[in-house]
């Protein structure tokens, strides 16, 4: 996998004088973050070091946590009753995701896996567009885990030293509970973030076709050839299949473990002998609330590629509209062939934008697409639109379309979970 992670740009980079390449577009960050976290897997020793450092953070120290300070004699404070909830949905998720990246990148390699190596057959916007997308990548792994960890290491610092008498220690008391802890929050850190980074993984790639679908969107503001509309559309369209293949799996997994996380914690919050206080449901409530971050990645990603995907047969409509609309019979029985006096919006003396500014993407606006003078035939444009309407591109999962439907009704039912659990630590304060 190192040899993998060289350069966002193609080889041939130099050949291309009009595009920079400022030592930021480099998969440095990558390349770090896999090497923190024990992912790369380039040969035999590294694959035993990122197995082990699996075996001891994702399993071995929950156990051992879990069983051996349960602390099931301390007071109220002090006790953990949903532990084993909160040690077995983090070590899952640690397990789908490391086994996931593990799968990645053995079989593709970083570069292949996130479409690096198709970098050469776009457009500089594109590179320049998934380059700031690569560095912002590990910065925004950060905004997610840190201000949890803080939150956890909070937690972890109180527990210890409030309760030090009570708690399990070998030796001297405070050397044991310091080493412990830190394990402890090394465990939870190497988990949540192996998850993050899985979601923003698959963030990544879908974030590369969106830059595509914009890029290609530009084709009808110019006069193009059908053909290579069409061929353009199916190499994304194949793109979208490959990712929809590579990431199912994980897709499907995440979501059915986290409801099912989710429910379970709700079935044991709301049983009417257990105590509820913030003590003892808020580690449950963090671990609740960066699961579902995660997923809400995933899909948020999914729902806009597909959304990006499908405006565009809005927009071909849209352009053959227009045409058409512009277009005039040569000779009775002819084919009309759409002709305009100037590349402008038709007809420039209406205004068809509301008052308020859009708030949809570029691609699904109410904009009129410009008529240049020698287009396309009708009936190529309408095959065409024809094609588009049924041959609708997104993400799917097993064969079904993620689309906004799908993530608002699974969005909406995850956040009723997340925000029962949280209002039934917050309401337990007093």
């Amino acid at each position: 996998m190192e040899n993998e992670t060289q350069s966002l740009l193609p080889k041939n980079r130099s050949s291309n004088p009009s595009y920079s390449t400022p030592e930021g577009l480099e998969l440095r960050s990558f390349r770090l973050g896999l090497n923190w976290f024990c992912l790369d897997q380039s040969n035999l020793w590294k694959v035993s070091l990122s197995w082990s450092f699996f075996f001891v953070l994702a399993i071995g120290v929950p156990i051992i946590s879990h069983y051996v300070l349960l602390c099931s004699n301390c007071d109220e404070k002090h006790r953990r009753p949903y532990d084993a909830v909160v040690q077995l949905s983090l070590s899952s998720f640690a397990a789908v995701s490391f086994i996931s990246l593990s799968s990645w990148a053995r079989k593709y390699g970083i570069r292949k896996f996130l479409f690096l190596d198709k970098l050469c057959d776009v457009s500089d916007k594109v590179r320049k567009g998934y380059a700031e997308e690569l560095q912002k990548s590990m910065k925004l792994l950060c905004v997610f885990v840190l201000p949890c960890l803080a939150a956890e290491s909070a937690y972890r610092i109180w527990w210890y030293a409030t309760g030090a008498s009570q708690i399990p220690y070998l030796g001297n008391m405070y050397v044991s509970d310091i080493i412990v802890c830190a394990l402890q929050l090394a465990s939870w850190l190497y988990r949540t973030s192996i998850f993050i980074l899985a979601c923003i993984f698959y963030q990544l790639t879908c974030h590369l076709q969106i830059l595509r679908l914009e890029d290609f969107a530009q084709v009808f503001q110019k006069e193009t050839e059908v053909r290579s509309i069409l061929a353009e559309h199916l190499r994304i369209r194949r793109n979208l299949r490959i990712i929809s293949h590579r990431f199912r799996l994980f897709l499907l997994l995440s979501l059915v473990l986290v409801t099912a996380s989710q429910f379970f914690a709700l079935l044991m919050t709301t049983r009417t002998t257990t105590a509820v206080n913030i003590y003892e449901v808020g580690e449950l409530a963090l671990c609740s609330i960066s699961l579902v971050t995660g997923l809400f990645i995933c899909l948020r990603s999914a729902t806009k590629i597909t959304h990006r995907a499908q405006a565009i047969t809005g927009l071909a409509a849209k352009w053959h509209v227009c045409a058409t609309i512009n277009s005039f019979d040569e000779a009775d029985g002819e084919t009309p062939m759409a002709q305009v006096v100037s590349p402008q919006m038709y007809p420039a003396d209406v205004d068809w934008e509301s008052d308020e500014e859009d708030e949809g993407d570029d691609l699904d606006n109410t904009k009129l697409v410009p008529i240049f003078a020698h287009t396309v035939s009708f009936q190529k444009r309408q095959a065409l639109v024809t094609y588009l309407e049924h041959n609708r591109a997104g993400i799917t999962v097993y064969g079904f379309m993620v689309d906004r439907t799908g993530i608002h009704t699974i969005f909406g039912i995850e956040l009723a979970l997340l925000l029962w659990l949280l209002n039934k630590t917050i309401v337990n304060l007093t």
